[in-house]
């Protein structure tokens, strides 16, 4: 069948939202690195002149990607997935240093990040896998090889490369997992990690494992009051709870590996490189550090509420202009919106987020084939992972972790890695009516 034009078919209210943002962001992040002596939003020598490069590159690598047949990503999937794990085994042997981290590389006089389109490949290697129409996440067995894909890039990036939150973003296609039939005990399961992991940290392991014991009595209680019940009245053939020694041991075997997480969570805390650590102790209200590790978030927070209703107007923020905040104009770019833009502006900015998450959604849901049905629910989960991640550290709600804004946040990396996730996305929704 022959490939209709693929601007006839794309979702223009995508393109319409996302443009929206890449404007916006290249706006703030002249607003972020203005200083006095820069005369143009496209002064080449400073960052705004530098994103509208990117911008322009990452625009027109993006229609390219419309402009490729939709059966081709099928086709290439574990090829790019392979490449990408061997760029990422070398990038810690070439890369440079920075704070810590062992994941940029230098083509000449650009610097770029493998990590950034581990997300675009995986997302596709996992739409390989899971895109027959046979496959189902219905048992812990067919949770393997999707966890081992996703496992691998995440292992890779964060012990080899050092760099924790593009690991940790990956986490996000378990959302993902679980549209596709993955039992909510394993979203359970992992907010309970957290949580038992914060009561670690801020409480110490004896107070964990004394909360572990009542849960596993509050769980067992009930259970053998209604065996004995039922032995009394001397029902015991047409009891639920015939055997309670079942569940008494399987409970015992989930508390020792919950204290042994717990003990795990301390000693895995105090390894900690110093300055994740004093984040965390920061966060957790364990330390107050206002010079040091809680400096950037509180600088945040000066600026955003300094912004009140409607911002301090265009290039007026006092905190932006004087570069109160460090990573400003990437990271914690949200503050120079609260604070130049106001609630206003910063509300205006997330209904913007909800009405492109909730497209990709409708996007998604509304696709033929498996293949494209799952990566676009890939590419849904990783904008909600940056967001919520992103903003949560910028208002002091999680640790600093180093997680870019989406199309906001400065820096050729991210922009490209997010163009290419979304791009290869409308390619496969434009193509949803072809015969494959």
């Amino acid at each position: 069948m022959r490939r209709s034009s693929p601007i006839r078919n794309i979702d223009w209210i995508t393109v319409g939202l996302t443009m929206a943002l890449i404007i916006f962001g290249w706006l703030n992040v002249y607003e972020a690195s203005y200083t006095f002596d820069q005369t143009s939003i496209l002064d080449f020598s400073y960052r705004s002149g530098k994103q509208f490069v990117w911008i322009l590159s990452a625009l027109v690598l993006g229609g390219v990607i419309l402009l490729l047949d939709s059966r081709i990503f099928d086709f290439i999937a574990y090829f790019l997935y392979a490449a990408l794990i061997v760029i990422l085994l070398l990038t810690p042997f070439v890369a440079h240093d920075i704070k810590g981290s062992l994941s940029w590389i230098s083509l000449g006089p650009v610097s770029l990040q493998p990590a950034e389109f581990a997300k675009c490949v995986t997302a596709l290697a996992l739409a390989k896998m899971m895109g027959s129409h046979d496959y189902r996440l219905r048992t812990w067995r067919d949770m393997v090889k999707p966890l081992l894909l996703m496992g691998a890039p995440m292992l890779i990036i964060m012990v080899m490369q050092k760099e924790t939150g593009s690991a940790i973003i990956l986490a996000a296609f378990l959302l993902m997992f679980y549209r596709e039939g993955m039992t909510g005990y394993v979203l359970l399961t992992g907010v309970a990690a957290v949580v038992l992991f914060v009561t670690v940290i801020k409480f110490g392991t004896l107070v964990a494992d004394i909360a572990i014991g009542a849960v596993l009595l509050a769980a067992l209680v009930p259970r053998v009051v209604a065996f004995v019940r039922d032995k009394r009245q001397k029902r015991s053939r047409f009891a639920r709870n015939r055997h309670p020694h079942v569940q008494i041991i399987t409970f015992v075997i989930l508390a020792a590996v919950a204290i042994g997480y717990s003990h795990a969570c301390s000693f895995a805390f105090d390894h900690l490189p110093d300055h994740q650590r004093s984040r965390v102790e920061v966060l957790l209200g364990l330390k107050d550090d206002p010079q040091g590790a809680g400096y950037n978030v509180k600088q945040s927070l000066i600026a955003i509420g300094s912004g009140g209703l409607t911002g301090k107007g265009f290039l007026k923020g006092t905190q932006t202009k004087m570069h109160f905040v460090p990573e400003q104009a990437t990271d914690f770019i949200f503050c120079t919106v609260g604070e130049e833009w106001g609630w206003l502006g910063s509300s205006g900015l997330l209904i913007v987020y909800l009405a492109f998450i909730l497209r990709l959604i409708y996007l998604a849901e509304r696709q033929r084939q498996r293949f494209a049905l799952i990566y676009g629910y890939c590419v849904v989960s990783i904008f909600i992972a940056h967001l919520t991640i992103n903003i949560g550290m910028v208002l002091g709600l999680l640790p600093v972790i180093g997680i870019p804004l989406p199309f906001i946040s400065y820096g050729g990396s991210s922009i490209w890695g997010f163009t290419i996730l979304l791009s290869i996305f409308l390619n496969l929704d434009a193509a949803r009516l072809e015969k494959m």
